[in-house]
């Protein structure tokens, strides 16, 4: 077991200090539920600033505009209530898909404004002329409980959010460096392997969230630019380590081929992933450079097969290997400067080494059939639980709806909802007996507020040190946020226990109620959540190899790098082993060599062209036909063929560029009528060369032509 850390403590006693104040203020002031102010202070409360800046500002946003809503929404219909049902449920859904759409702190605003609306609203339609008042009393009490936990976590010891993006940063450097070096070595398959992929992906997408609340952290912009371009080379790294995995297989296990100095360069490549971080300042200027990296490139390119050596499948998948391992290197370097420069924020200037026109999109994949079905979800749930209210009659039920639509809303993003929402009700349940042990046997003998925080101190700061761990998060957070407001402080002390009971066991109900509909209405989990980007990422593929227009490529390519990190965790989650993550980084591989093709034909010549028009819409049929059907299919052996046949083309345009070429070599080109660059010619190459290794894994050793291997 591991105790809470020196951290965890300062962070609880800060955020018990905050909310004893908001209690405070709302005693002093008379508003009509103060511990609404000190529930606040826990919702919004994070270990770090930025965090908690930007929660606060979200939250208060949020509750103004849920408030508004209610207003505006509860007197013209509060006389029809299956009507104001609908309303109530359409609004919230709406904001909720809203809120899943946007992946950055911003979310909060929808999300809170998404279920604040109910829970304002709800309560009052048996008052509606009160719905203005609890409307201003709410958001007042928010608000003061958001101020009180900014000030006090930026002024008491505050803790910068940068460090523990730093120290994120570190665990994916960590599994990147092994899994780097395991593949590096050979070593490409394995449950280790496999878990260090979800960490990785996991991080990265943590990553995303963290980064929108950096800017309330007084970050520079240039160490908040720099941090967006680590990042966007944290993504690019697993797919192009595995491209590298592939020609390595096919050099050392199929073809038995291992080209002399290849051995020690793969060691000292594998060496260096393994190396410490640069700390000094004189390691984070561009001009000092990486003296490893440096010396890793100038072996490479001594390794490099001559340029005749290419017509033959070992030259080809030598300079493949070569190929991809330099950018490889490129961008571990990248990332370890990056890295250097956000850690000590300084200004240095900083030139990447890898440069790429893939680099540098914005767009994000969403599945928005799913999303749209998960806020259907709360919708239906807000409307089952009003009419089973309304019918019941029970004054109480208002609460039941209010926590419900609360617990669908939080985890309506989830693959599996089920089990949080579930967790919600136990602490719920376990907040309701807390509260009746503090109203009924505590409270009575408390006279005056120095006792009532001593009262409180013990157990809140207790479950506080929990709240910044991942794991207990969400149940500490609800038990402490639940127990102050079941427990009403007031002014003067109140206690009903029929009262209490009533409307507290309609909230436990609602809970419950929650859980058994998201059980009933989403009995599936990550396995259709995979199976459907699964399908849409073989779609993508098959648009990457068509002719029709792509508007920006880098967008194209940023969707599907974002969606193969959604799919990683759940292939690891799903129980259907027939896809693993592996075949979904060929899968990426294929669509990025199938856009280099695709800029390489205005730059070749007809016979090549034609050649390569003929795999392009290969690809195409078939990741369209995977599509269609929504299961993978074996790539079809033409189009093996027609890939060997436009890598033969491009190596006889290869050879006729050579210096004393002959008439031979030229005539073999159909249309001989310019020479072409040998960088495109490469380029195109090995592009041909990763689409065949990526689509027949297993054919690696077969020759693309005959025995004699010229291609």
């Amino acid at each position: 077991m591991t105790y809470p850390s020196i951290r965890d403590w300062l962070f609880s006693v800060k955020t018990f200090a905050a909310s004893q104040l908001a209690l405070y203020i709302a005693l002093v002031f008379q508003l009509p539920r103060p511990y609404w102010a000190m529930a606040s202070v826990y919702i919004v409360s994070n270990p770090f600033v930025g965090a908690t800046r930007s929660k606060a500002l979200y939250r208060a946003l949020g509750t103004a505009l849920g408030a508004g809503a209610a207003i505006l929404l509860v007197p013209p219909f509060v006389e029809t209530p299956l009507l104001f049902s609908v309303i109530v449920a359409t609004w919230t859904g709406t904001l909720l898909y809203l809120a899943i759409s946007d992946r950055t702190a911003r979310s909060y605003v929808f999300m809170l404004a998404g279920y604040t609306m109910p829970l304002i609203a709800l309560p009052t339609v048996t008052d509606p002329t009160t719905i203005f008042d609890v409307a201003i009393a709410r958001t007042q009490e928010i608000t003061l409980g958001i101020i009180c936990a900014s000030v006090v976590g930026s002024n008491i010891l505050p803790s910068r959010l940068a460090p523990t993006l730093i120290e994120r940063a570190d665990a994916w450097f960590r599994d990147a460096a092994w899994y780097g070096s395991e593949t590096l070595s050979g070593h490409v398959a394995g449950n280790a392997l496999s878990a260090c992929r979800q960490r990785m992906a996991a991080t990265v997408n943590q990553l995303e969230f963290l980064l929108s609340q950096l800017s309330y952290d007084h970050t520079r912009p240039e160490i908040l630019a720099r941090t967006e371009s680590l990042r966007g080379r944290m993504l690019l790294f697993l797919p192009m380590i595995s491209a590298l995995a592939d020609p390595l297989i096919a050099l050392r296990r199929d073809l038995h081929v291992w080209p002399e100095g290849l051995d020690s360069l793969l060691d000292d490549a594998a060496r260096w992933f393994e190396e410490p971080l640069p700390t000094r300042a004189a390691d984070m200027h561009d001009d000092a450079g990486d003296a490893t990296a440096e010396s890793l490139r100038k072996r490479i390119a001594a390794l490099q097969p001559p340029r005749d050596a290419l017509a033959s499948w070992q030259g080809a998948l030598l300079s493949n290997a070569l190929w991809r391992l330099g950018q490889v290197i490129d961008v571990w370097q990248d990332c370890r400067a990056l890295r250097a420069l956000i850690a000590h924020e300084t200004s240095s200037t900083w030139r990447p080494r890898y440069r790429h026109w893939r680099l540098g999109g914005t767009e994000r994949f969403y599945d928005r059939g799913l999303m749209l079905f998960s806020c259907l979800v709360p919708v239906s749930a807000i409307l089952v639980a009003c009419w089973l209210w309304v019918s019941s009659g029970w004054h109480d039920g208002a609460g039941a709806v209010t926590l419900a639509a609360v617990a669908c809303c939080f985890f309506a993003a989830l693959d599996e909802p089920a089990p949080m929402v579930f967790r919600f009700f136990l602490a719920t349940a376990a907040s309701v007996v807390f509260a009746g042990l503090y109203l009924f046997v505590a409270l009575p003998n408390v006279h005056d507020f120095a006792m009532l925080v001593l009262l409180f101190a013990g157990p809140f700061i207790l479950i506080g040190t929990l709240i910044p761990r991942p794991a207990f998060n969400m149940v500490t957070m609800l038990v402490a946020v639940n127990t102050a407001t079941f427990i009403s402080v007031q002014s003067a002390y109140e206690a009903d226990f029929l009262v209490f009971l009533n409307s507290n066991i309609a909230g436990v109900a609602g809970l419950l109620f929650a859980y058994l509909w998201t059980r009933a209405t989403r009995p599936f989990g990550a396995e259709l959540a995979a199976r459907r980007l699964l399908r849409s990422s073989w779609s993508d593929v098959a648009l990457s190899a068509s002719h029709t227009a792509i508007a920006d490529q880098r967008n194209l390519t940023s969707r599907m790098l974002d969606r193969l990190m959604q799919l990683i965790p759940r292939l690891a989650a799903s129980d259907d082993h027939r896809h693993p993550s592996v075949e979904s980084f060929r899968d990426l591989r294929i669509a990025l060599n199938a856009l280099d093709l695709r800029r390489s034909l205005r730059k070749l010549d007809t016979d090549v062209t034609d050649a390569i028009d003929r795999v392009l819409a290969g690809v195409s049929d078939h990741y369209a036909s995977c599509a269609r059907e929504s299961e993978r299919q074996s790539a079809p052996p033409a189009l093996m063929a027609n890939i060997d046949d436009a890598m033969r083309r491009v190596a006889a345009h290869a050879r006729a560029q050579l210096p004393g070429a002959t008439a031979a070599d030229a005539d073999a080109q159909s249309a001989p009528r310019a020479l072409v660059s040998q960088r495109w010619l490469s380029n195109t190459l090995h592009a041909l060369v990763g689409m065949r290794l990526a689509l027949y894994p297993a054919s690696s050793a077969q020759s693309p032509s005959n025995p004699d291997a010229t291609v």
